[in-house]
């Protein structure tokens, strides 16, 4: 090889090799999990900033546990915490592993990971309101966490789960190019971020004034490296086979103008959800991917403090009898 292709090759592995893929997976259990105002204490002695919204009188009927989406963190629940609190619904959002304020933010945490975290913090709300009903909520990738830890081995512990706009796009959905771009991507460049491209015109939301918000938000992460898209494929790809298996009754809810994930999959996932009948799933017409955020968000909040009083009640808002098909009108 002539010196000028060796320096080349050598040149290349040296720029690969500062691109390897990074991951934070779950270090060995050293301390006990603990829950205060401000963080979670995972096993490992990771800390995992907190946010909570308790009713004013202190009389809590219920608690939730909410999982934020992917580059998201736990402010997203803002709103709907305060409204959980008013009707007497204790709210516990963690920003989780690689996002928000948490170490290593952009770095993946892997699934197996994700679904520890929330396990603890379903325990340490048990503890702190024994004999109150817990519910697990997941946006977004939040969504495909509990769709997965609910599951696997050992599910955590909860009454019920709420998902909204779970997120269901794994590889079995995907099309030749978008997998074959990410494996392209994932083999050369792991480490690489990417930022979405601007002219895809996709709205995940009709509140223009929260999305400009989140742009301006310096804990809301803006580009993603290719590993944790690669993370990221894999968990949606797994929380979209467990959409048939999840046994705990569930209120699922989506928009039917979802833009963020395909119709395909979330199609696949309604049928899922609805075969065994023990689910309550819910399209809303004026909807987006941010459900709970949206200019309609306050009627997303009120169906799911009313399932949460009694899932047997049809939902106000009338969602869950609405058309399914417009998810696929777009």
């Amino acid at each position: 090889m002539r010196r000028s292709g060796l320096a080349a090759v050598l040149g290349l592995g040296l720029l690969l090799g500062g691109c390897a893929a990074t991951f934070q997976p779950m270090g060995t259990a050293v301390v006990q999990p603990q829950l205060n105002d401000k963080v979670l204490i995972a096993a490992d002695g990771f800390e995992l900033p907190m946010r909570s919204w308790l009713p004013a009188d202190g009389k809590v009927r219920a608690a939730v546990v909410a999982l934020h989406g992917y580059n998201d963190y736990s402010n997203a629940f803002d709103g709907a915490g305060r409204a959980f609190a008013a009707a007497g619904i204790a709210t516990y959002a963690y920003d989780q592993r690689g996002f928000g304020a948490t170490r290593d933010r952009g770095v993946w945490a892997g699934t197996p990971t994700l679904v520890s975290d929330a396990g603890t913090a379903v325990e340490m709300v048990h503890k702190r309101h024994p004999g109150v009903p817990v519910y697990l909520m997941g946006e977004s990738m939040g969504g495909a966490v509990v769709l997965t830890a609910m599951t696997g081995p050992s599910p955590p512990k909860v009454d019920g789960t709420i998902l909204v706009a779970p997120a269901v796009w794994g590889r079995q959905a995907m099309g030749f190019f978008p997998r074959a771009a990410l494996w392209v991507t994932y083999t050369l460049v792991p480490g690489m971020v990417v930022h979405p491209p601007r002219d895809l015109n996709i709205r995940p939301s009709d509140n223009i004034e929260m999305l400009r918000a989140l742009g301006r938000d310096p804990l809301v992460i803006k580009g993603s490296r290719v590993d944790a898209l690669e993370g990221l494929t894999d968990l949606m790809g797994a929380a979209l086979d467990a959409c048939r298996q999840l046994q705990t009754p569930s209120l699922v809810l989506y928009g039917a103008h979802e833009e963020v994930l395909p119709p395909r999959p979330v199609e696949r996932a309604l049928k899922d959800f609805e075969a065994g009948g023990r689910h309550v799933v819910a399209v809303y017409p004026d909807g987006y991917h941010m459900l709970l955020r949206d200019l309609k968000g306050q009627l997303v909040v009120n169906d799911i403090v009313a399932w949460i009083a009694d899932p047997k009640t049809p939902l106000a808002s009338g969602a869950d009898r609405a058309p399914r098909a417009l998810l696929a009108s777009k």
